[in-house]
């Protein structure tokens, strides 16, 4: 039956396949030119401006970081990058490529998986990166002001000292933007307990496509005067105008945090697990993350982590971290310990075993297993990343069959495709497919796509959980969308942009 559903959706929804950035169109868009540069000069700094089309060119190598997606898959051509330090100075670059049809891609800590912060040919870079000032924070209500290019890790350690956190936390927290965090709507470790960036983003400041700025820095959490237009930024990957500055409300900080790493001797026991763990931990439950044997072993082998014996994970199909945030240490051990006893005490034991945390060096170490599963990945070769949300109980189901699809195709050995894994967030149904292989090629992408996208749709889930569309993904939106969803959309980013000077390519087609 799912077999006939599949064919009969793959039939009715466009395929694309081999992807290529030099493939997408630009029409009537013009590039850059040495006269565009001379007037950018006129009112950016000189090391605002990195071009090889400048009095003073820079070397080609220069701009591959930006030209560049840090998993080396999707690659632009752009000749300049302008990096302003002011919200006017991003207004009169705008204005400027609006008024002479010049494509601009927004770009953060370009941090992204799926191509959304970088050129798809030779647009005009606007890195956010000089804009990295905290505007205000409020240490009574917790709302903190920011540019946009403010460093996610440099922002968590900015409100530390008034025992706040960000609301978000990433693996890539060392190099992301919070503009971009919000431009992607990023979901991350902490959505289950504090949920997602639509809700904890209380106003932005916008540079729309033709320069005028969208001022919407509000630091009140209510406000219900008509639409709230900060919504339609949030996701929409730069496509819509340029994000500025970000108010968003900081939770206060737990005053004590665990965390414990359970073995499964079968994904089977994830589901009860995770009920077990909701009643026992309630309003202290921060994280549940799902580890499959794959993406444990590869994060282990490379140093990202350990906790358990070897001995301790004999047996163990997958693994769960759990963490705790609440307001009594002692509270919370006695809870956790509580539950351990549970587990394994029963007549027929959820888990193998489990380790809780004992010190902040042990608890670095678990989380470790688990952001740094994506860094062990990227050792092992170049990795094709599908984040997709599908019911908890299909995890398991959705890498195994993507796994002997892969050995049906005859694509599953050293020389192509060499791991299969998947690890994600069980809270949310957030499931991170990875297939690993030596190199990206044709037959591996056309083995994989439209495959995993029709099992998606197969699960009325979504194609993309929290990495957004980029530009790997716009031909695949309908899996996710209707037709009359995308169709709203288009006409969304007609009002905002209507000569396509924003990231084109990018999200919608």
């Amino acid at each position: 039956m799912l077999a006939a559903r599949l064919w009969a959706r793959q039939r009715a929804l466009p395929r694309r396949v081999g992807f290529s950035t030099a493939a997408l169109p630009h029409t009537s868009l013009n590039p850059v030119t040495e006269q565009d540069v001379a007037h950018f000069s006129k009112f950016l700094a000189p090391n605002s401006i990195i071009s090889t089309l400048s009095p003073n060119p820079c070397a080609p190598d220069e701009l591959e970081t930006y030209n560049n997606d840090w998993i080396g898959r999707f690659h632009g051509q752009s000749t300049t990058v302008l990096k302003p330090k002011t919200t006017q100075e991003v207004s009169e670059i705008l204005k400027w490529c609006n008024d002479h049809r010049i494509a601009v891609v927004p770009q953060g800590g370009n941090t992204g998986l799926v191509g959304g912060s970088v050129p798809v040919n030779n647009e005009l870079i606007l890195s956010l990166a000089n804009m990295n000032k905290v505007r205000s924070f409020d240490p009574i209500s917790g709302i903190l002001v920011a540019d946009a290019g403010c460093i996610l890790q440099s922002l968590t350690d900015y409100v530390a000292p008034h025992n706040h956190i960000m609301p978000v936390d990433l693996g890539a927290k060392g190099s992301c933007q919070i503009g971009g965090n919000v431009a992607t709507n990023a979901g991350g470790l902490r959505l289950l307990r504090y949920g997602s960036l639509h809700g904890t983003v209380l106003g932005l400041e916008v540079v729309l496509p033709d320069g005028r700025i969208l001022d919407q820095l509000t630091t009140l959490r209510k406000d219900n005067t008509g639409y709230d237009l900060k919504q339609l930024f949030i996701g929409a990957e730069g496509t819509l105008g340029v994000i500025t500055g970000v108010s968003i409300l900081t939770p206060p900080a737990p005053q004590a945090s665990n965390n414990v790493i359970l073995a499964l001797p079968t994904f089977d026991n994830v589901l009860p697990l995770y009920q077990t763990v909701k009643r026992q931990l309630s309003e202290i439950l921060s994280a549940f993350e799902f580890i499959d044997r794959t993406a444990y072993d590869l994060a282990v082998k490379h140093g990202q982590g350990r906790a358990l014996s070897e001995e301790d994970t004999k047996g163990a199909e997958c693994f769960v971290l759990v963490e705790t945030s609440g307001g009594r240490r002692e509270h919370d051990e006695e809870k956790l310990n509580d539950l351990l006893e549970l587990l394994l005490s029963a007549d027929k034991p959820l888990i193998n075993t489990g380790v809780l945390s004992q010190s902040p060096a042990q608890f670095i170490s678990l989380w470790a297993l688990r952001e740094g599963v994506t860094e062990a990945v990227s050792k092992e070769g170049k990795a094709y990343k599908y984040d997709i949300s599908v019911p908890l109980s299909s995890f398991k189901e959705v890498v195994d069959n993507t796994r002997e699809h892969l050995r049906s195709k005859g694509l599953l050995h050293d020389k192509a495709v060499k791991y299969v894994l998947g690890y994600g967030h069980v809270g949310d149904g957030n499931l991170h497919l990875n297939i690993v292989a030596d190199a990206y090629l044709p037959e591996i992408e056309n083995a994989l796509e439209p495959y995993i996208y029709e099992v998606v749709a197969a699960h009325r889930g979504s194609i993309s959980a929290e990495h957004g569309i980029g530009a790997m993904k716009t031909h695949a939106l309908p899996y996710s969308k209707s037709a009359i969803s995308i169709e709203l959309m288009k006409k969304i980013k007609q009002v905002f942009d209507p000569r396509g000077i924003m990231n084109p390519g990018k999200v919608l087609e």
